[in-house]
């Protein structure tokens, strides 16, 4: 079974893409902040990470930075979300090493293709 990591401090938001993305037949961990979902990854890498930015104790950015320095992250798919609607907010973290975002609040359709964009879903 494919497996996905949800950072986000929002309970709400993690919830919610959890029953999206169980209903899509992933296997679902979360984190509530960057450092969190570190040490999540210490084990076995998921096969994405839908990864939310403006977080508490560690930001996305840093966790993604972190995380792409770690053998084998290449594999591993990172979806980023956000409410920031400005181009700069978009293309932040896709220079960071993101393979895909998409915009909160999102829905199971949306997230399915972005999903199927990245080659996961």
């Amino acid at each position: 079974m494919k497996s996905c990591l949800i950072v986000d401090d929002s309970k709400v938001i993690r919830k919610v893409a959890r029953h999206i993305l169980e209903t899509l037949e992933f296997e679902v961990e979360e984190a509530g902040d960057g450092q969190e979902a570190l040490s999540r990854c210490e084990g076995k890498l998921p096969v994405g990470v839908l990864l939310g930015w403006n977080m508490p104790v560690m930001s996305g950015m840093e966790f993604l930075r972190l995380l792409r320095q770690r053998d084998h992250s290449d594999l591993l798919i990172v979806v980023s979300s956000t409410t920031e609607n400005v181009m700069a907010h978009i293309r932040a973290p896709l220079e960071a090493g993101a393979d895909e975002y998409v915009m909160k609040p999102f829905d199971r359709e949306t997230l399915h293709i972005k999903l199927q964009l990245v080659g996961v879903a």
